[in-house]
């Protein structure tokens, strides 16, 4: 089975962005320009799946938990698949951060699904 994706819903295992901190976005929020010429990878995403290419963007969510947390937009900028493992890997660049209000706007958009909203889980 091939997959079309639209979302990179990956968890920091897989290689989210150690950079990315909800904490300190809340006290001063993180945007693109933070994370300009950066590339990051993502590895051993179960099944293999294809994403939206450059110059459409793609959906970054945090997986924490099996909770999604939305945190803004990507360009996936190379794609490779291990058929054997049947695993998908990557690399990536941040192109948009959501802001806080942005991150629950975009679930509620989005998703639908309470059970994953990581937000919901708070009282802010």
């Amino acid at each position: 089975m091939f997959e079309l994706n639209d979302t990179l819903q990956i968890t920091r295992e897989q290689g989210f962005p150690a950079e990315l901190d909800l904490e300190r976005h809340k006290k001063k929020p993180y945007t693109a320009k933070n994370f300009e010429n950066q590339i990051f990878e993502f590895k051993e995403k179960k099944d293999i799946r294809n994403y939206q290419s450059v110059p459409v963007r793609n959906f970054l969510v945090e997986n924490i938990d099996g909770k999604w947390l939305y945190w803004g937009l990507v360009h996936i900028v190379e794609v490779n698949h291990d058929y054997v493992k049947k695993t998908t890997s990557g690399k990536f660049k941040i192109i948009r951060i959501y802001t806080i209000e942005d991150m629950k706007k975009a679930f509620d958009l989005i998703d639908e699904r309470d059970e994953f909203d990581y937000l919901a889980s708070f009282n802010e």
